[in-house]
């Protein structure tokens, strides 16, 4: 009986489904591992998938701004308390084409580092993914219907799986394109969304941070004051990345009746400069300095119009960026330090046998997962619409604290190793500092 159910699955298994299993079995028989098939498998799979988003991306181009007067909005996902840990097909799809490019960059980051700044092949390659495509509505030219706030998050820790100073970078201008579609008038959006869906992107940033004491994202140095039509911005911003790269930059200034609002300044504008700065850690992200004096905005460059935008909602949205940065660069520590422990002899055996370096890495775990997770809880809120502020809260809270924790264990396990910038944990140490200071750059 049993060979005869046995008999009948086979028949009825799906012609596709067998060749991939016969397909499969070549490929790990000793041919295929002896002439090297499945990496060159591989390379096929990943390049046809990234070819296929650019195709998706090509025929999406078609489309228009709305004309109807109306800013666009992506809708929020089903209303529900409860929140999936798992990624459906797409988003795997996603995840795995930018698990492919993580790798050229953590293999180029010793060399960004050192140089503070991300070569132009790389670039290029980043760019011919073409992500913009993912946050833009179909009106408007992209491909989307709903939020993908989620689908975000999982791009952003991916690219910190490979270098958090690099993933700040290459999202930086993405997060601006959220802003923009979350906050954006028509005009805005009908002006500045299409330079984000060419070929070779406009590159701007977000400036909120400034060099003050125990800085606030909601107790703002930099000023707005209007006369007639126009603002006038005074103070400085600084960790804004890519500062000497990009064309315009989104701006948090104080009005004259205490609200906080963000405006639109082009790099040109008479009165400000821009000064690389030297930090301690995201060299690649070339974070810069921006002095503002007499600068002078018309009234239309306030995102989001008359209206402006929900200042709280957005710091928290940026919040959320920096928790998946630091998810992702404490999973490339954990993933680091395992088989650095299992491989490191000392007095005859291997360090993870003693139960300090094994209890410490199991700490690096669990305190790894209970930042995903709380991350993950903010992130679907947000995506379905709901209020996520005590959930950003929280998942910020313990990204900021347990990241550093994580970043100083992982010095800690390499000893007098971790020290030295042969190895890359000290550089994920110097930018996993940043999480609890830094809210410029991103926003998911």
């Amino acid at each position: 009986m049993a060979q005869k159910e046995n008999k009948s699955k086979k028949e009825t298994k799906y012609p596709l489904a067998a060749y991939f299993e016969y397909y499969n079995q070549f490929l790990d028989s000793s041919i295929g591992k002896a002439l090297n098939l499945r990496k060159i498998s591989e390379r096929f799979v990943y390049e046809g998938t990234k070819n296929g988003i650019k195709i998706s991306n090509a025929a999406s181009k078609v489309f228009k701004g709305s004309g109807n007067g109306k800013a666009v909005r992506l809708d929020p996902g089903t209303n529900s308390d409860l929140f999936d840990l798992s990624y459906n097909e797409d988003q795997l799809m996603i995840q795995q084409t930018i698990e492919q490019f993580a790798v050229k960059m953590r293999n180029a980051a010793e060399k960004i580092d050192d140089a503070f700044s991300i070569n132009e092949e790389l670039w290029n390659d980043f760019n011919e993914l073409q992500l913009s495509f993912l946050q833009v509505p179909e009106s408007l030219g992209g491909i989307m219907k709903d939020k993908s706030t989620v689908t975000q998050m999982m791009m952003v820790e991916t690219l910190a799986h490979g270098d958090l100073g690099q993933a700040l970078a290459f999202f930086t201008r993405h997060s601006v394109l959220n802003a923009i579609i979350n906050w954006g008038t028509d005009i805005q959006q009908t002006d500045l969304v299409p330079e984000f869906l060419q070929e070779q992107p406009v590159m701007a940033s977000i400036a909120i941070n400034e060099p003050t004491p125990l800085f606030s994202p909601y107790e703002l140095s930099t000023t707005a004051e209007k006369e007639g039509t126009e603002y006038i911005l005074n103070g400085k911003k600084n960790m804004v990345p890519l500062g000497e790269t990009c064309s315009y930059f989104l701006v948090a200034g104080k009005t004259k009746n205490n609200t906080n609002q963000l405006f639109i300044v082009n790099k040109e504008s008479k009165g400000l400069t821009v000064t690389l700065e030297r930090s301690m850690g995201l060299n690649a992200a070339q974070l810069c300095e921006l002095n503002f004096e007499n600068v002078k905005v018309h009234e239309t460059a306030i995102l989001g119009g008359n209206d402006g935008i929900n200042y709280n909602e957005f710091i928290n949205y940026c919040k959320l960026g920096w928790c998946a940065l630091a998810v992702g660069c404490c999973q490339a520590v954990l993933d680091y330090v395992i088989p650095y422990a299992n491989d490191r002899f000392a007095f005859g055996e291997p360090i993870s046998h003693r139960q300090a370096v094994a209890f410490m890495i199991a700490d690096i775990k669990i305190e790894l997962e209970s930042m995903r997770i709380l991350t993950q809880r903010a992130v679907s809120k947000a995506e379905q619409g709901l209020d996520f502020e005590k959930e950003v809260y929280l998942a910020h809270l313990l990204c900021s604290e347990k990241g550093m924790q994580i970043g100083s264990n992982g010095i800690q396990l390499l000893g007098g190793h971790g020290f030295i910038r042969d190895f890359p944990v000290e550089r994920w140490y110097r930018d996993l500092r940043a999480v609890s200071i830094a809210v410029n750059g991103l926003h998911l």
